[in-house]
């Protein structure tokens, strides 16, 4: 996740940093396997994100610590992800 995070930002600096950096970052999403990766970052980011949710849920004492709670939730998780990263999909393409 922490490579992820300094591609991101690295394709923000490029992008703020002047008018050809942005054309630069522009002209680099153009680039089937660049979209791919990218897709592949902010489905990453949904799943760690929405799954901290769950955590932060379970510790507050909102759901139950049980075994048919915790698989329950996981994949609630699971399909919040996956219809996240669809829209992340369309976002990126």
């Amino acid at each position: 996740m922490f490579v992820a995070i300094g591609i991101l930002l690295w394709i923000l600096g490029l992008s703020l940093s002047s008018s050809d950096g942005f054309s630069a970052a522009a002209a680099m999403m153009d680039s089937f396997i660049v979209k791919f990766i990218m897709w592949g970052i902010l489905t990453a980011l949904a799943y760690h994100v929405i799954g901290g949710i769950r955590h932060m849920l379970m510790d507050f004492g909102y759901l139950d610590e049980t075994f048919a709670m915790g698989k329950l939730t996981a994949n609630v998780t699971f399909v919040i992800t996956v219809v996240l990263s669809i829209l992340a999909g369309v976002l990126v393409w």
